[in-house]
């Protein structure tokens, strides 16, 4: 089957460079940005495409008569694709788990220090001609709730542990680790001084952080989401950071990427922003590409 890596970019194309192996099977590579109406056109002869965040509306794949096989470089295809929609259209669609939970966890922790200690709105002040120290919020012996406890999670929890913090996780099957508490999203919000998500988005999980729940969060508590936007009710968060109710956010993902620059996250000067990188390490990185030509190995047979 032939084979196209559509959005490869400059950052990428070093790191595709040095995993491409002589025996591999051959897939083409773009790195020339495309309209979104050009997705067809792109595709054009390809059964299988590797995607890295290219969105993939049904009605343009429909028009890729070809196309059999997308391999999503990472595990929130959902947020750039209908997967069921697709697959009824013969379309299957394969994610890539595991392979940079290290590098999303140590982004969450840093993101976690940059809004507990006003990490960001310090550096465009001092840029900007303005020297006011921010008080900021001492973590150890906190209490950090972690939302999600998969390989992501997991590897949060065992950080925050190793920093003194409490850790208190919820999850849908229990488990155990060593030094986290186990508890109900409810108590979790209530006592968490910092909320790290963690989930994986599907139906059940979108707007999992509800108006409702934002409420309930303690006072003052800082939010951290390097998971998916769309787990979190934008709106309410907005609300809650305005108030001040959530002290700070620190956000990697956003219900619309790129986030653009007159959006309300991005004018709130106790949010600090990353530009869904949280996956973004050279070894993240070659371990998700070499994956995705495994995958278009296996299906290749």
């Amino acid at each position: 089957m032939r084979s196209l890596f559509i959005d490869c970019n400059d950052q990428l194309a070093p790191v595709w460079r040095q995993v491409v192996r002589p025996d591999d099977p051959k897939i083409d590579v773009n790195m020339t940005p495309f309209a979104r109406d050009d997705l067809p056109r792109v595709i054009g002869p390809y059964e299988i495409v590797l995607d890295d965040h290219s969105y993939m509306p049904t009605e343009l794949v429909a028009q890729c008569k070809k196309l059999k096989h997308i391999v999503f470089l990472g595990t929130g295809a959902a947020s750039y694709m209908n997967i069921d929609e697709l697959k009824a259209r013969g379309v299957s669609v394969h994610i890539i788990k595991g392979y940079g939970d290290v590098a999303v966890a140590e982004h969450t922790i840093a993101l976690m220090f940059a809004a507990a200690r006003d990490i960001a709105r310090m550096d465009r002040e001092v840029r900007g001609g303005s020297w006011t120290p921010q008080e900021g919020m001492q973590l150890n012996g906190k209490t950090l709730g972690v939302i999600g406890l998969g390989g992501i999670g997991a590897e949060v929890a065992r950080i925050g542990v190793g920093l003194g913090m409490r850790v208190a996780a919820c999850n849908r099957t229990p488990r155990q680790m060593p030094g986290v508490a186990m508890v109900d999203i409810d108590t979790l919000l209530a006592g968490a001084d910092v909320v790290s998500m963690n989930l994986v988005l599907n139906d059940s999980t979108r707007g999992f952080l509800s108006k409702e729940r934002i409420a309930h969060m303690k006072p003052g508590a800082i939010l951290i989401n390097t998971a998916r936007g769309a787990l979190v009710d934008e709106q309410s968060l907005i609300d809650a950071l305005k108030t001040g109710h959530i002290r700070h956010a620190g956000l990697d993902v956003f219900h619309a990427e790129p986030l653009k620059a007159d959006h309300a996250l991005a004018k709130l000067p106790n949010v600090t922003l990353t530009s869904h990188a949280a996956f973004r390490t050279l070894e993240a990185s070659m371990t998700l590409l070499r994956r995705a030509i495994d995958i278009v190995r296996k299906i290749n047979g």
